[in-house]
């Protein structure tokens, strides 16, 4: 996905503001990456590329952060971003349940967008609430002991 020319640009100034914060270019990385999510819906291989030119390290470095944080999309998600716990905790109390209830009432499987482009669902290994699972993260926010109903 090409940048557009005027997103680019309000990307860069946001870069530059968050450089200024810190004494090493590569602690602005993250804080980057929210930033090129923001504007662009996901972190495209354009946006690494532009993060590691207006800071100045390489695309490698701000590839591995991108790919390292389950919190950067690495594709285009939908306007409700459904991330659901699999691990140990969150299937003990029901997670795989969920999982399948989402499936049917969405008609998507894990890991698909659907058609309307409002609702993408992923299996997350663990979002750190597994005392009051199962957990579900929907944009930003959680919802904990989650039930079918």
């Amino acid at each position: 996905m090409e940048i557009p020319a005027e997103t680019k640009k309000l990307i860069q100034q946001r870069i530059g503001e968050i450089r200024e914060k810190y004494p090493e270019a590569q602690a602005a990385c993250l804080p980057s990456l929210y930033v090129c999510q923001d504007h662009l819906n996901y972190v495209s291989d354009d946006a690494v590329d532009l993060i590691a030119d207006t800071l100045e390290i390489p695309s490698s470095f701000v590839q591995g952060v991108a790919t390292f944080y389950t919190m950067y999309n690495k594709k285009a998600v939908g306007k409700y971003h459904l991330q659901l716990c699999t691990n140990v905790g969150c299937m003990l109390v029901g997670a795989e349940e969920l999982l399948m209830g989402l499936e049917k009432y969405l008609g998507i499987k894990a890991g698909q967008t659907t058609d309307d482009g409002l609702f993408t669902l992923q299996e997350v290994e663990c979002l750190a609430a597994c005392g009051t699972g199962p957990v579900l993260q929907v944009n930003d926010l959680y919802y904990e002991e989650m039930t079918l109903d």
